[in-house]
């Protein structure tokens, strides 16, 4: 359904998009990840017919967005990071006014708005200034501003971006029901939990450049590793353990001696937890607690760029 091959944009001197190729099959959820200015955002733009690529081509369901943007903006709903939406007008003149844009009848137009309106949960504030609502609220109507023309595909950037967690899930149940009545989705996201609960494909890209792609479960299982984490009963022992288990590890454990805790890296053969456990019994230290962890998708975000997603990052400037 969507198509990206060899597409390159520049701005001036700085190129956003270097030769990237991507697909997102019919009825599927792509996600693009990646660190900011890495050139989603760009793309996203491309895909909408809202910037030209230098070189290269797309296409939606098999249309050029170059040669036949009309026809694309028809197949095509988008939101964006920032709200398009107007908060002088109610919810449902704002949505009936996106509906005549996409060339709908007044009647038409009417009627779509009422089934967003209904399918967001919005119907009991649908007569309200906009600017009334909250922000969780307004991100909703601005979703709902991109369905209004009943796209088969739809660009979101940033979906959730300013949703409390229970709006959040809310998002993810609406986009889930979308995508099983056909709608192909593709994402631009910080919130790495949202791709592991929407997305079949994940297309990782730094400096306008596919760096890995693959599903979610690949993209972990690639790198080849599981984390095993041991809580000792005695924190006096904490060293023993550590010394005990460091053939196990694939690089240099982490102790936290306050917790008495051990965390290292293991080869992902299903024998190392099992392996921990039984050298640690050997040496006659007792284990209160021991997990395997699989990698998460911030895993693959540090292996394959060498940092954190800004999630994880402003998370840890948040507790720290």
């Amino acid at each position: 359904m969507i198509e990206v091959t060899e597409v390159r944009k520049c701005f001036g001197d700085v190129v956003a998009v270097d030769g990237l190729s991507m697909e997102v099959g019919q009825g599927g959820v792509g996600a693009l990840l990646g660190p900011n200015g890495a050139g989603k955002t760009t793309l996203i733009r491309m895909l909408a017919t809202l910037s030209a690529p230098d070189a290269g081509t797309i296409r939606v369901s098999g249309v050029d967005v170059v040669d036949h943007p009309v026809a694309v903006r028809q197949m095509i709903g988008l939101a964006g990071q920032q709200a398009a939406i107007d908060g002088t007008l109610t919810g449902r003149e704002n949505l009936v006014m996106i509906g005549r844009l996409y060339r709908l009848s007044a009647a038409q137009a009417r009627r779509a708005a009422e089934e967003v309106l209904e399918r967001l949960s919005l119907a009991d504030a649908a007569d309200r200034p906009v600017r009334t609502y909250s922000g969780g609220m307004r991100r909703r109507l601005d979703l709902g501003a991109s369905l209004v023309g009943r796209p088969r595909v739809l660009l979101l950037d940033e979906p959730s971006a300013g949703l409390d967690p229970a709006a959040r899930v809310e998002l993810w149940s609406l986009l889930g029901q979308l995508v099983g009545n056909g709608t192909t989705i593709l994402l631009t996201t910080q919130q790495l939990e949202e791709v592991d609960h929407l997305a079949d494909a994940v297309t990782l890209i730094d400096g306008g450049k596919v760096v890995s792609e693959g599903s979610p479960a690949e993209l972990k299982d690639r790198l080849g590793y599981e984390t095993i984490e041991i809580t000792v009963a005695d924190l006096a022992e904490l060293t023993l353990a550590a010394d005990t288990l460091h053939s196990l590890a694939l690089d240099a454990a982490e102790i936290d001696r306050a917790a008495g805790r051990i965390a290292f890296k293991a080869a992902r053969d299903r024998s190392a937890l099992a392996a921990a456990v039984r050298l640690l019994d050997q040496d006659h230290i007792t284990v209160e607690d021991v997990t395997a962890r699989r990698p998460t998708l911030d895993d693959v975000f540090i292996a394959l760029l060498g940092r954190p997603s800004e999630e994880t990052d402003a998370a840890g400037r948040a507790r720290g």
